[in-house]
């Protein structure tokens, strides 16, 4: 990648980070605060509540006051909800830097959520065919993680043999996927997953901090990084983005990348579902409802441009986070929640503007220099 790609990259992230501060500091200052409970914490990990007496001598709870939303209960919630979203944005932003979209990956999380609580109820302990919940477990993520990535090869593939609109395409797809996982599930919600695997992913460190959601969207987000900035594939994907004939006539296989990047974006929508059905231990048809317009959002917020050709996987991340952010205030400033998508899709439309004139700028000065 140049080096003034990359310096643009630097730049367009710090501006992120600057976003996501002057965010945090409105609601910090607005937000208000909010009385707590104390609780002690015991060696064996259990909590207890802290009594103290008050002036007349009654035992009553004691509680101390916290701010809203700088507090480390609402930032661990915070930095879990947007784990889910990051990770698939990160897959998200590949599909829009080779110059397409998925509107299928809210689908594809539902779909491949349904699928792998089915193979672990069926596999788990009270299941019809219990086995070792190792086994059980084995096959339950394989199911999820398999069926979200052909969902993705299956998109790509119409998308390159047919040669339609990605958007025409995985508009069906969004539609067929979950009406597929509604017909397995009948409308109804699985559940009795394997103890253990409940266990490993609801892990919580500090204040309820949700340790493997957000160490997966690091990993995730470290390897789309390398992906795009170190290897000669992510070349590949910003040269049909920004230019799919020279891409052609340069020698790249145009197809078999277009086809790579949303078996990729699919197999990240099932990442995120795996995490999604151990964390709340149930899956239904109904999830990721919404989801595609989230996961869009905060890739063209993270400076993914639907032109195609530019954006990064760190800057996604750091998107997702912003739109949770939105949404968390939304809730902590006690506004209509049926506010929420007409805010996240306001600042859609924002930033795709934003993006055009950037581009536009920099057409002219490419024609004053000439």
């Amino acid at each position: 990648m140049p080096a003034r790609l990359r310096a643009l990259f630097r730049f367009q992230e710090s501006g992120l980070l600057l976003v996501i501060l002057a965010l945090g500091a409105l609601l910090t200052a607005f937000a208000g605060t909010v009385r707590t409970p104390v609780f002690e914490r015991a060696a064996d990990g259990t909590r207890t509540r802290v009594y103290t007496t008050d002036a007349a001598g009654e035992r009553v709870p004691l509680t101390i006051e916290k701010n809203k939303f700088l507090n480390a209960q609402n930032l661990a919630q915070l930095a879990k909800d947007t784990s889910f979203i990051a990770i698939m944005a990160v897959g998200m932003a590949l599909v829009i830097i080779s110059g397409g979209i998925d509107l299928t990956v809210g689908s594809i999380y539902a779909l491949a959520s349904v699928a792998g609580a089915l193979v672990l109820r069926h596999f788990g302990a009270e299941g019809p065919a219990a086995t070792s919940p190792l086994l059980g477990i084995f096959l339950g993520t394989g199911t999820c993680l398999g069926v979200a990535t052909l969902c993705g090869l299956a998109s790509g593939s119409l998308i390159v043999a047919l040669r339609v609109h990605p958007f025409i395409i995985t508009l069906g797809g969004m539609a067929i996927y979950r009406g597929i996982a509604f017909v397995i599930t009948e409308g109804q919600s699985i559940g009795s997953f394997p103890a253990a695997f409940r266990e490993f992913v609801r892990f919580e460190g500090g204040d309820g901090l949700g340790v493997v959601p957000l160490a997966t969207m690091i990993v995730v987000l470290f390897v789309g990084w390398i992906f795009l900035s170190r290897l000669a594939a992510g070349r590949r994907i910003y040269a049909i983005g920004g230019n799919e004939l020279a891409a052609r006539f340069s020698g790249i296989r145009v197809e078999r990348v277009k086809l790579g990047v949303y078996v990729i974006c699919g197999l990240c929508a099932g990442i995120a579902a795996l995490l999604s059905i151990g964390y709340y231990g149930a899956a239904t048809s109904g999830d990721g409802q919404g989801y595609e317009l989230n996961v869009i959002a905060a890739a063209v917020v993270g400076g993914a441009s639907l032109n195609g050709g530019r954006g990064s996987a760190l800057g996604v991340v750091l998107g997702a986070l912003i739109i949770q952010m939105i949404s968390s205030g939304i809730v902590i400033l006690g506004i209509n929640q049926n506010y929420s998508q007409i805010i996240i899709g306001s600042v859609v439309i924002f930033a795709v503007v934003l993006d055009n004139l950037n581009s536009w700028l920099a057409k002219r000065r490419l024609t004053a220099a000439a």
